[in-house]
């Protein structure tokens, strides 16, 4: 039971890391174009590269041990796509309204323009949450069991995961604050989404444990970077660019992958 409670606060700290980078939503300015540019391309960055460079290597590790090389290649590719269609699925049944597709040249001036680019702002923000969301339950799972079976081991697992989920935070709550201008509801939807790593865990303890295999473990993770991926090209460069000068949302997007790189490397 010891075990069980010190596993569980690893956990806690691991996914409320993202407080810590939703906080910087409180020091910007709604006015600042060019750090609202450079943070989305940071976020996409850093999602990218965990999802091509981690998390898909990792499920297909874990369905090459059920079905062979071969075999476990091809599932994780098709899981992998399959979460990409699912967030596109849901993209098409956004009301056209609210759909980026559909909107043009977003400014942050007083205007109708403004309502619909805030609009935009705020729909990459939930959608961006979502995906992390999702990404953090499995993440818990594997932290807890790590931490549960062997403290001492999980711990630079979960500094490593602490490190991640800084940027994460970022990707919420900067395009949420510019939506809304309200810093405590870019704050807090930012730091619920790193609430489902330890909800994820206690689940998984007394549910899906039970259950939980190399092959269900694999399909979940590449679906989730399915998932990171599409959202990074479809919501969170476009944006952007949308609301910066292009190249500014690449270097944003190229530091956000070197310090994913870099913190991967520290914790090997």
């Amino acid at each position: 039971m010891d075990n069980f409670f010190l596993a569980f606060l690893l956990t806690l700290i691991a996914g409320l890391s993202t407080g810590i980078g939703s906080l910087l939503a409180l020091f910007t300015r709604t006015t600042n174009k060019k750090f609202l540019s450079t943070s989305l391309g940071f976020s996409a960055g850093v999602m990218i590269y965990v999802s091509m460079i981690e998390i898909f290597p990792e499920a297909k590790s874990s369905l090459s041990i059920s079905f062979g090389k071969n075999t476990g290649t091809l599932i994780t590719s098709a899981a992998f796509i399959a979460g990409m269609l699912l967030i596109g699925l849901i993209d098409k049944f956004i009301p056209e309204d609210s759909n980026p597709h559909e909107i043009h040249g977003p400014s942050l001036e007083e205007s109708d323009g403004e309502h619909r680019g805030k609009t935009q702002l705020m729909r990459t923000g939930l959608f961006t949450a979502l995906a992390i969301s999702i990404h953090n339950f499995p993440e818990g799972l594997a932290t807890f069991v790590s931490a549960l079976q062997e403290p001492s081991v999980a711990i630079p697992i979960v500094v490593a995961i602490a490190i991640h989920n800084i940027p994460e935070g970022i990707a919420v709550s900067v395009p949420i604050y510019y939506a809304t201008g309200s810093r405590k509801k870019a704050f807090w939807l930012s730091f619920a989404s790193g609430l489902s790593e330890p909800v994820g865990a206690v689940i998984g303890y007394l549910i899906l444990l039970p259950f939980m295999n190399e092959t269900l473990y694999g399909i979940l993770f590449a679906v989730v970077a399915g998932i990171m991926v599409f959202i990074s090209l479809d919501e969170l460069l476009p944006t952007a660019r949308a609301y910066g000068e292009h190249h500014l949302s690449i270097y944003g997007m190229v530091a956000g992958m070197t310090v994913m790189a870099i913190s991967l490397w520290l914790f090997m």
